[in-house]
């Protein structure tokens, strides 16, 4: 098993305070491009690895799991969208609407690199996503992370999320106190 922290330790990088930079020169890209997913599964593996201390299960998890989901994309009920500099996939995130009359739409990918990190990247992103969600009809957003990622969290509550259920897990490799958030709407 890769190298992890107890459950609901946060890794000291993520308890720095990032400055806050303005957000210029990047747009945000609606479905799919070329080289997306590829980009969003180096972003996950490199952050949780050096993080984390996530190692190959959970970068194969997000890729097949990611690589799936672009496989039954359907732009009525799913939305992904992309971070970009240029031609550079900064950050993404993804609604996931096939269970969204049973159990909700599901968040998804959510991710935003180094370079912009503290910029409000990441809200622009949460914002597009959730205006989706409305767009749709949908009532109910669910998302699984895990204890420790505390800027996420913030933007997660920020939108109306609220945590619904919390134990220990390891659905991502090593075991972490995974949550579960959701947003009426």
């Amino acid at each position: 098993m890769a190298r992890g922290r107890a459950v609901g330790e946060a890794p000291a990088a993520a308890q720095q305070r990032i400055a806050r930079r303005p957000m210029t020169g990047y747009t945000i890209s609606d479905g799919y491009m070329p080289g997306v997913l590829g980009r969003v599964v180096s972003l996950h593996g490199s952050y949780y690895a050096e993080h984390w201390g996530f190692g190959s299960y959970f970068e194969s998890k997000v890729a097949s799991d990611l690589a799936e989901f672009l496989g039954r994309f359907d732009g009525r009920r799913d939305g992904l969208w992309s971070l970009r500099s240029s031609d550079q996939v900064e950050g993404a995130i993804a609604i996931d609407g096939i269970r969204a009359g049973t159990v909700g739409a599901h968040l998804r990918w959510f991710i935003v690199s180094d370079a912009v990190r503290g910029t409000g990247a990441g809200g622009k992103l949460m914002a597009t996503a959730m205006e989706f969600c409305r767009s749709r009809g949908y009532r109910t957003i669910y998302l699984s992370t895990f204890a420790g990622l505390d800027a996420a969290r913030h933007l997660y509550e920020k939108h109306g999320f609220v945590l619904v259920a919390e134990e220990p897990g390891t659905q991502w490799g090593p075991e972490v106190l995974e949550q579960r958030f959701e947003c009426r709407l």
